[in-house]
């Protein structure tokens, strides 16, 4: 929100209320409380009116300051608030001489100044953000003078930080607009708006910047950014109402700044290796029935495409009635028996779910009768037309009515369901709204998908265990990346809308998210066969696959033969790197960083990086570029370091900018210098054990790589390799006892030399890049 009229007035009616200096101070080792007067005191007499902000700061882990400014300390602030782990304030480091006071925690100090206001971030004395003038203040927008003051009606509490040159902030969770937020004005508010407006389904009040801190704003509503708009050097963020709560995180690279942010809010779960398979879904409106469902299924086995998890959207229900979780009986008559079948083909099952109860639900009148329905302030059950006509909303702050819809869902899990697609959950009402636990309507607009999937997630805990549930998830605020996975939502069907999924997906992952997907082949409309065979490359080296479309099928056979050749390559393709995918993506659950990631976030240190949205790093070690254009042309960045064609095992020098173009069963994938790349022998379905054999390929070794590979959460192998002169020592760990009898290590770019691995006598010569080696670990 904008309150100024360029750099010296405001817009009418405005008025700006910002410190002029510390007039009081209060230090404790956890705490420090400041009074800032809004005027300057000169004489006593200016202390018999006017408005007063009070600042405290503390510190809620080491290298994170939290600020939290008030106007008036009796505003009652109902829920909700976001589930933080933020317990007993650490120690701070605090310091006062007659100018500045000087707070630290770790190497991130806030600087005060007692005359002149003005707040300064440092890292280890490097100024990192400065705030001064009337930079943080409590603004009306309607301000007739104190007699006419109309409370916080026409309040707000903002500040602003300053950027430096060429500064760049990125995140703000999933948004579709330009992967840099510079210049941006952004919302944090809920909405089912697609993938090509600047709408977003996952709002989330935080960026980090490539100076390497980030901002999070612990605020569930309305949170307002002008990200060098208002004040082009400035990040402004706003919130309506007496106070304004904000954690300034230090790095200082972005990954550790993701990290502390995680640590905050949760980390992203790990979701089950099964997950990381192919999903194929009927769609959205198509005709379907048990026929339908298992030609399906039977098609792909036929045309030897591994099948993970089968979803069913909307219409498994009767039309009319969602949500009542009751199979269509006249297109599926014997639901649990379909169930079964297609569990035997060794299969998962997913369907659509969401948390609202149409007035045709049976559900309607129980929700209504036991109170688990949000209702109006009159005591009416709050009903509108616009998705399904009278439908009404679970209320999620009502635990009983958790655990009534959680007793829903339970009996599709008994009967043989595996996860849910929890859709929808953004268009949220505000106004003449009551919540049973009494929460501020407008607070739960967003935070209102928070308690949906939470409720989904618990239950799915509870039946399946915690290492093997997971949703399929659309909206999403702070916290939300402890529910995984979730998909970037209603996307048109062509190029455009393929790398807008991209960007979104970017900034999501920059944004606290550990996983991503989204509909391969676009959801809105039918692709091309072009365009298919493109987002299905891109699709299967995401961190999650799904087919899924809106009013067609998307099958590849219903494209032509060729899709089915191109599906089946990337699928494989995946099912091989599943052990280097699901080791990353423990890394992910440890750490808070994403498996896809940004290129900045890897090489932060590449200017070149910082603007590249249309390629991305696939864990640490790999490099994707789809492609989108019709030509096949890609056009893509390689950073510096050696890098290996993991299709040609063609090595080239980094550093510039490549274009060539690709068929169909090509796409840039490239492997970082000095990695032990694990991959799986032979092909499976990504449910299945990695088998007795891991192939271990090896790139451009610089002296020492090391790997560790997990399966099921749990480390299967440890492998550290050392090159001295032309000998290769290996070490490996954590094969005793376990179901691996070998593994293979499968050399690139290695000249020539030779390998021991754990002392053995057995010296081999290296001397091929694709001779393969032996180490009996047992």
């Amino acid at each position: 929100m904008k309150f100024s009229n360029g750099c010296w007035l405001q817009k009418e009616g405005c008025e700006c209320f910002a410190p002029q200096q510390v007039y009081f101070v209060e230090k404790e080792k956890k705490r420090v409380v400041i009074c800032a007067p809004t005027a300057r005191i000169r004489h006593r007499g200016d202390t018999l009116g006017g408005i007063n902000l009070t600042l405290e700061i503390t510190s809620p882990m080491p290298e994170v300051l939290r600020v939290r400014t008030r106007h008036h300390k009796g505003m009652k602030r109902n829920g909700p608030e976001f589930e933080l782990n933020a317990g007993e304030p650490v120690d701070m480091d605090v310091r006062e001489d007659e100018e500045t006071i000087r707070i630290s925690s770790g190497t991130l100090t806030l600087v005060l100044t007692k005359e002149n206001w003005s707040m300064t971030y440092e890292r280890n004395g490097e100024i990192l953000s400065k705030s001064s003038g009337r930079d943080l203040a409590y603004m009306k927008t309607d301000w007739k003078g104190y007699a006419y003051d109309k409370g916080s009606q026409d309040a707000y509490m903002r500040q602003q930080l300053g950027l430096s040159v060429g500064e760049l902030v990125y995140g703000l969770g999933e948004r579709f607009t330009p992967f840099i937020k510079n210049g941006q004005s952004v919302d944090i508010w809920n909405e089912d708006g697609g993938t090509s407006t600047d709408q977003s389904y996952k709002n989330i009040p935080f960026y980090l910047t490539s100076r390497g801190y980030g901002v999070f704003v612990n605020h569930p509503e309305k949170v307002s950014f002008e990200v060098g708009t208002e004040q082009v050097s400035k990040v402004e963020f706003s919130v309506p109402g007496e106070c304004l709560d904000y954690f300034f995180l230090n790095g200082p690279s972005m990954k550790e700044v993701l990290e502390r942010y995680t640590s905050l809010t949760g980390k992203p779960s790990l979701p089950p290796k099964w997950t990381f398979g192919l999903w194929l879904s009927t769609s959205f409106t198509t005709n379907y029935d048990e026929k339908t469902v298992m030609s399906f299924i039977d098609g792909m086995e036929e045309r030897g495409i591994p099948l993970q998890v089968f979803h069913f959207d909307c219409f498994w229900m009767k039309e009319f009635h969602w949500s009542d979780f009751i199979w269509d009986s006249r297109v599926f008559p014997d639901p649990e028996g379909m169930l079964a079948r297609i569990r035997a083909k060794g299969l998962k099952i997913c369907v659509w779910i969401n948390p609202y109860i149409a007035e045709e639900s049976c559900l309607f009148e129980e929700g209504m009768d036991k109170g688990y329905l949000v209702r109006r302030e009159n005591g009416d059950v709050w009903q509108w037309d616009m998705w399904q006509p009278g439908m009404a909303l679970v209320d999620f702050t009502n635990p009983m009515a958790c655990q009534w819809y959680q007793e829903k869902l339970e009996k599709l899990l008994d009967m043989g369901v595996d996860c849910f697609k929890t859709d929808f959950g953004e268009r949220i009402p505000t106004e003449d709204i009551r919540y049973h636990d009494g929460s501020n309507p407008v607070k739960m607009h967003n935070f209102y998908t928070y308690l949906y999937n939470k409720t989904v997630y618990e239950l799915l805990q509870k039946k399946r265990g915690a290492q093997d549930a997971v949703l399929f998830a659309r909206s999403a605020t702070v916290g939300g990346q402890k529910f995984p996975v979730h998909w970037g939502g209603d996307c048109w069907s062509n190029y455009e809308a393929m790398a807008e999924s991209l960007r979104g997906g970017l900034s999501l992952t920059m944004s606290g998210f550990g996983y991503w997907s989204h509909d391969i082949g676009g959801f809105e409309s039918t692709s091309t066969p072009d365009v298919y065979k493109r987002w299905a490359a891109f699709g299967l080296l995401s961190s999650h696959s799904r087919l899924h479309g809106s009013t067609s099928y998307r099958v590849p056979w219903v494209y032509d033969e060729e899709s089915v050749e191109v599906l089946r390559c990337f699928t494989n393709l995946k099912l091989e790197l599943l052990p280097y995918l699901c080791s990353s993506a423990v890394e992910t659950a440890k750490t808070g960083i994403p498996m896809m990631r940004s290129m900045v976030l890897e090489f932060e240190q590449d200017p070149a990086c910082f603007y590249l949205d249309r390629q991305y790093m696939l864990g640490e070690k790999l490099l994707v570029a789809p492609v989108f254009s019709e030509d096949g042309v890609a056009s893509y960045y390689l950073p510096q370091g050696t890098w290996t064609n993991y299709f040609t095992g063609e090595a080239v020098v980094g550093g510039g900018w490549r274009r060539e173009r690709h068929g169909y069963l090509s796409i840039p994938l490239w492997v970082r210098e000095n990695t032990i790349l694990p991959t799986a022998g032979r092909r499976c379905r990504a449910a299945d054990p990695y088998g007795d054999d891991i192939e271990l390929k090896i790139y451009t070794l610089r002296e020492k790589a090391e790997t560790v590979v997990y399966e099921d959460g749990k480390e299967v192998l440890s492998v550290v390799l050392e090159q001295k002169g032309e000998t290769i020592f290996g070490r490996t760990t954590s094969c005793s006892g376990c179901r691996l009898r070998f593994v293979n290590f499968i050399f690139s770019s290695v000249s020539g030399g030779s390998l021991v691995v754990d002392g053995q006598d057995s010296i081999v010569e290296v001397t091929d890049s694709s001779k393969e080696f032996v180490c009996r670990c047992q």
